[in-house]
């Protein structure tokens, strides 16, 4: 007999968790929360330096990629996506944005009421407990610690160099205004990573009898009757199981949750009869709109051994720095995979910033391989809202298949000028005196990369993700979003979907924030409609 919940969230990562633990509070909802990875019980996954391990770690990770990107000289881009308790939020960088309020009233103005930036704000408040107390912009005591970083000669030096060029200076890229350098919030709290796993779910919160949360539980489909969810079957250590609820919440994130979607038969009919799928629902725009923040990485040798090439550069330094850790929560291994940051124009017309820098105090030939032998550092520039999209589609009718990703990177013009001016604007900046006194010499591209052509042909050769899918479960009112302002799923009762994969719009930053964000108004949302329900039934 298959178990009943009154709700079944599917994922528990930067959404899912929030949502979970928030419905759980109600002693009167039984929430039945899925996770296809593990317990969130690796070290790793604690030390917040550990990002460069999971980075490959086939157990905590999916480790996807995307298909050959034309205009990226046909080269596949690593996907990867946490596979435990908090998902992604539990293997990133840890850096804390939420994006410029004009991001959240454009999609107020695409029709989704409820999700402007005011209508918003109160829902990252209520998850933050922000290191310096609450005031307008940030909350205290919520489940999610937000700390600020260790100041750093290398960011100093970038704001001075920014100063030069006309960009301010920015205390708060969470606060009033974006645009500006400065430094980056993360999710760390003691020197210790706070996923949304451990911000959400603690030990009291996965011990409420009303909360049942299955780990190593693949969502293999939907339960449907006729064109309502009542259930989700799912495989856990080779066994098939079923459960069924009142309504089931998708927070696979933007390559999980349209492909349990298509493989329930709910997406374009073309490519579900492709696979031999009947057809449940024909909604075009599932797997649709996929869209990311493409990043291109310059590196740079330092003058002075500062970086964490030299400070993690040997296996004594190494065993220092955890020991460190240990009885401190202090030093090299509670670093974020980015220090400080600038938001910038890269046309003085625009009414806000459509580029980021991430200033990093490592290189690396690659990310997740061994740090440079001397000292170095890494600043990347992307483009924060992209037009390009591609798609997310399912490769085969087996669950445990990876979904087909197409990120379709650099395919408007648009893109390919902003990127190309992006970059253009940082290695100015990089060049500015202020900078420059730390730099050897610029390790890729070198100083003879000059011309548009050239640099354009560095970007098609060395760009890649910086981890940021969105949009495959579009939030609008037409005929090819997915879900509506509520989260609900066109033309299928029963099932909503919350996580990244909802923004029409990419938020202009990391988005790691945003989908804890969309968890909680979820959360919210999905109570404020069962209190209303009994209403409406009498």
């Amino acid at each position: 007999m298959a178990e009943q919940f009154d709700f079944i969230v599917v994922g528990a990562g930067s959404a899912g968790a929030p949502v979970a633990a928030r419905l759980s509070e109600n002693p009167q909802f039984r929430v039945l929360l899925l996770e296809a990875g593990p317990k969130d019980d690796s070290i790793w996954i604690h030390i917040p330096i550990g990002y460069a391990k999971l980075f490959t770690d086939p157990r905590h990770n999916w480790l996807y990629n995307t298909e050959p990107e034309p205009a990226l000289n046909n080269r596949t881009v690593i996907a990867p996506r946490g596979k435990t308790l908090g998902g992604s939020s539990a293997i990133n960088g840890l850096l804390y944005l939420r994006g410029q309020r004009q991001d959240y009233d454009s999609w107020r103005q695409m029709g989704n009421e409820g999700w402007s930036y005011d209508d918003v704000l109160p829902f990252f408040r209520k998850a933050e407990d922000f290191c310096l107390g609450a005031d307008a912009w940030h909350g205290s005591g919520g489940p999610l610690g937000v700390s600020e970083v260790i100041r750093h000669p290398l960011c100093e030096a970038m704001f001075d160099a920014c100063e030069a060029v006309g960009i301010p200076r920015n205390p708060d890229f969470n606060g009033a205004v974006q645009e500006g350098a400065g430094y980056f919030h993360t999710t760390t709290r003691s020197g210790m990573r706070c996923s949304t796993a451990i911000g959400y779910l603690t030990k009291a919160v996965r011990r409420r009898p009303n909360l049942k949360i299955e780990t190593e539980a693949l969502a293999t489909r939907l339960l449907l009757q006729g064109r309502r969810a009542v259930g989700i079957a799912y495989e856990r250590h080779g066994a098939a199981h079923e459960a069924r609820a009142a309504e089931v919440i998708l927070c696979g994130g933007a390559f999980n949750s349209p492909q349990l979607l298509q493989l329930s038969g709910i997406g374009p009919a073309a490519l579900l009869a492709g696979h031999g799928i009947a057809l449940t629902h024909d909604l075009p725009g599932v797997g649709e709109n996929l869209h990311d923040h493409l990043q291109i990485r310059c590196q740079y040798r330092c003058t002075e051994p500062i970086t964490m090439n030299d400070l993690l550069g040997s296996t004594v330094k190494q065993w220092k720095a955890g020991v460190q850790w240990v009885l401190t929560r202090k030093g090299p291994l509670t670093l974020a995979a980015g220090h400080a940051g600038v938001f910038y124009r890269t046309d003085p017309a625009l009414e806000a910033p459509d580029a980021q820098i991430h200033l990093i105090a490592f290189s690396t030939d690659k990310i997740g391989t061994r740090m440079h032998p001397f000292p170095g550092f890494t600043a990347s520039a992307c483009q924060l809202r992209p037009e390009s999209r591609g798609h997310c589609h399912i490769g085969s009718a087996d669950p445990r298949a990876a979904p087909k990703i197409f990120m379709n990177y650099l395919a408007a013009e648009t893109d390919r000028r902003v990127m190309l001016n992006a970059l253009k604007i940082m290695r100015r900046i990089m060049a500015e005196p202020a900078m420059r006194r730390w730099i050897v010499e610029p390790i890729d591209p070198a100083d003879s990369v000059q011309s548009d052509e050239e640099l354009m042909a560095f970007i098609r050769d060395k760009a890649t993700t910086i981890y940021h899918p969105v949009g495959t479960c579009r939030m609008g009112q037409d005929a090819r979003a997915v879900v509506d302002a509520r989260l609900r799923v066109h033309g299928i009762a029963g099932l909503r979907v919350a996580d990244a994969s909802i923004m029409p719009v990419v938020a202009s930053g990391n988005t790691n924030a945003p989908a804890i964000m969309i968890g909680e108004k979820c959360a919210a949302m999905v109570a404020e409609d069962a209190r209303a329900a009994p209403a409406r039934a009498a």
